[in-house]
């Protein structure tokens, strides 16, 4: 997968507006096939928090440099992704290449104007061997990122009403389905623990610290998903890396939105999570 930036300063609202749109564009081209998939990733934030409503010290999420897509197994038993492949290859999308010209089929991409935008698959594991991050290989052309605890975003998932252009120009509203607010701490805490970038940090704070009434509505949230070892695995890793001011967690937080570290910021990680952590 690309990395991310490893700075706030090096994402833009025209970069997130893109995602956006992508976004939109999928969920008119899939259309009666929507239930099949769930909003993953760095877009997740910004559409289960009303971006519009801010006051104080609080900002706007800083968006995401690509649309990623969550898959359940039961495409693979059903045979459902031949639709949905096909339908967005007629809808201009074709598997990513390396610089080298070697196909990367987990990420499909598409023109936007002068822009490539681009939808990364996931699907959950289907076997106790498979490691979160290695493919699975569906068609010739076109695989998805193995990814633990992603069946959770299918228990906990919410539909969200999207409006705005296309990437083709278009002004559209369809509703999809996006990851809830619980398993989305589970997914990222697990992919910090993963791969520990500072934007999986901030996205993880940023939730926890902005979603609902109050840390006690995103607490509830969690509990329905507390049996799976995901969950468990998740909490751990908020109670190791983000419950001390100095720990990866907070210092990563830190980094991505100041370039160094920051105390009021740190303070802060470590306030909200700890919080989280107590009510559950």
């Amino acid at each position: 997968m690309k990395d991310k930036p490893r700075f706030a300063s090096a994402h833009s609202s025209e970069q997130y507006e893109l995602v956006r749109a992508t976004c939109l564009y999928v969920a008119t081209v899939l259309g009666d096939l929507t239930d099949e998939f769930v909003v993953v990733g760095g877009l997740v934030p910004s559409l289960l928090i009303d971006q519009s409503s801010f006051t104080g010290n609080t900002t706007a999420h800083v968006g995401t440099m690509d649309l990623d897509l969550g898959f359940e197994l039961a495409i693979l038993r059903e045979e459902r992704y031949r639709e949905i492949t096909a339908r967005l290859r007629g809808a201009g999308f074709a598997p990513d290449r390396t610089e080298e010209g070697s196909i990367i089929r987990q990420r499909w991409r598409a023109m936007a104007g002068s822009s490539l935008v681009s939808i990364d698959f996931l699907i959950p594991p289907s076997s106790p061997g498979d490691r979160g991050g290695r493919l699975r290989n569906i068609e010739k052309d076109f695989a998805a990122i193995i990814t633990p605890g992603l069946d959770l975003a299918f228990i906990d998932k919410r539909r969200v009403s999207l409006s705005g252009m296309t990437i083709r120009d278009e002004r559209a509203t369809r509703e999809i389905w996006v990851c809830g607010p619980g398993a989305f701490v589970v997914l990222k805490a697990l992919a910090f623990l993963g791969r520990g970038e500072n934007k999986d940090a901030y996205d993880l704070y940023y939730l926890i610290r902005n979603f609902g009434s109050g840390i006690e509505e995103l607490a509830a949230c969690l509990r329905p998903l507390m049996d799976s070892d995901f969950t468990k695995q998740a909490l751990k890793v908020l109670h190791n890396d983000f419950c001390s001011h100095d720990a990866t967690g907070p210092r990563r937080v830190a980094d991505f939105l100041q370039g160094e570290h920051d105390d009021v910021i740190q303070a802060d990680v470590v306030g909200f999570i700890s919080a989280l952590l107590d009510l559950c």
